[in-house]
């Protein structure tokens, strides 16, 4: 995934995260970006690896 569509889907997704997080719900905000870090690294380790076969 391109830096640039990272940036823009996490300035797009920061007044939610932002609003739970004020609720008092700030661990399904973390928990929420834990997931999406998770998934731009499992896409980027299995490009990563494509290149090495």
């Amino acid at each position: 995934m391109k830096l640039r569509t990272m940036i823009i889907i996490l300035i797009i997704f920061a007044w939610p995260l932002y609003y739970l997080y004020e609720l008092q719900l700030g661990a399904v905000s973390f928990l929420l970006l834990a997931i999406f870090f998770l998934v731009i690294s499992i896409k980027e380790l299995k490009k990563f690896n494509k290149k090495d076969d």
